[in-house]
């Protein structure tokens, strides 16, 4: 098989990178995609950098194992935490992650006053602090890491009285400040985008960073010349390391797709597919 007809690896710690999935298949319907969800993992927000970096690395050799010609990130945790590592230790491998959307945010915030919402980790990682240098001098940015609202999400809990509660305690105060723009910086918000918008009352613009990694993908894939001549529609694959009955419930509710997910596990440091049995 031609290397362009390989698949596209996209991996997050649950279900938040789905929202990434939806918009490349939405751009490269062509494309075969495999998402890896790492439910047995989830949270990755309070998990120290080596963890993260060595998840990863696990991640990434399971995808290759599956003849993926470029792996997207879809979790802005495990970028700020190990993309960079990533690169290095596979320099001939396409990556593509995610990076906090705080420069289109300055740019089209008319207060100057900008809210980002992220896990802990990426507030921490120097991904983040390069953004906020580089793209947001001239405007203020206020920050929430949303605590519980990722487990909110992985349960399908996107606009019950705690979901609601936690956005608000995070939200509320932007608004009062002057906050007019927000970003979601973690992968699983996008989710409850209709949320917060009954929470803002859409006085506030919500930027979702998917887009943006799909057109990323799209040149990467096209600069390598890897870009799937096919015409006919691609292929979409899933795995998780959690219950793969609840994962095909989220799909289903989260991006209309009915699928059997298949299972995987991690031994020590490898994840291990285990076989379906017949029922």
């Amino acid at each position: 098989m031609s290397a362009k007809k390989n698949p596209v690896g996209v991996y997050d710690s649950g279900v938040g990178g789905l929202s990434v999935l939806r918009e490349i298949n939405r751009l490269l319907p062509n494309e075969n995609l495999i998402y890896f969800g790492d439910q047995a993992k989830v949270p990755y927000g309070g998990r120290p950098i080596d963890e993260l970096r060595s998840l990863a690395e696990g991640v990434t050799r399971f995808l290759l194992k599956q003849n993926c010609k470029s792996i997207v990130i879809a979790c802005n945790t495990a970028s700020a935490a190990a993309l960079k590592y990533l690169r290095a230790l596979y320099p001939g491998l396409p990556f593509v992650g995610m990076e906090p959307a705080v420069k289109p945010a300055a740019e089209l915030t008319r207060s100057g006053k900008v809210g980002v919402l992220a896990t802990p980790s990426t507030f921490a990682g120097t991904l983040y602090a390069s953004v906020v240098e580089r793209f947001a001098h001239d405007v203020e940015v206020f920050q929430h890491t949303c605590p519980g609202l990722v487990s909110q999400i992985e349960r399908g809990y996107l606009d019950t009285p705690k979901t609601r509660q936690i956005l608000e305690t995070a939200i509320q105060p932007m608004l009062e400040s002057g906050v007019d723009t927000l970003v979601m910086g973690c992968t699983h918000y996008p989710f409850v985008i209709p949320t917060i918008e009954k929470i803002t009352h859409r006085l506030a613009r919500v930027i979702d960073p998917a887009p943006a990694v799909a057109r990323q993908l799209k040149r990467v894939l096209e600069q390598a010349d890897l870009l799937n001549p096919e015409v006919k529609a691609g292929n979409l694959t899933f795995y998780t390391s959690g219950d793969s009955h609840k994962f095909a419930q989220r799909i289903a509710q989260l991006i209309r797709i009915d699928v059997i997910p298949n299972q995987v596990r991690w031994v020590e440091q490898d994840l291990k597919q285990i076989e379906r049995t017949l029922r």
